[in-house]
């Protein structure tokens, strides 16, 4: 049951947060710290993390709540993302989203 009521807790986060204008610049801001891993254009210079440039902005959304929130279990990326505010996390998307 607790499974589900995180799942149902990522979707509502993620659906919420879909209502905010996202901030393309802000975000490019914010995701300095995932360059270490995920690259400085989101394209990852390590085959274990997965590149981010040119993902669907919903799908990212959905996926950081996810860590965020502890559905999706990784330490690091928990830490990474624990700080993060919703406005955050969709601007942080659009960056991605937007680079093709």
């Amino acid at each position: 049951m607790n499974k589900v009521l995180r799942l149902v807790a990522v979707l509502m986060v993620s659906l919420s947060s879909q209502s905010w204008a996202a901030d393309v610049e802000a975000g490019k801001v914010k995701s300095a710290q995932c360059a270490a891993c995920h690259g400085a254009a989101g394209i990852s210079p390590m085959g274990i993390y997965p590149n981010l440039a040119g993902q669907k902005e919903p799908y990212l959304v959905k996926q950081i709540n996810a860590f965020r929130l502890g559905v999706r279990k990784d330490p690091t990326m928990q830490a990474m993302v624990g700080a993060l505010s919703d406005a955050d996390i969709v601007n942080i998307a659009a960056y991605y989203a937007s680079i093709k």
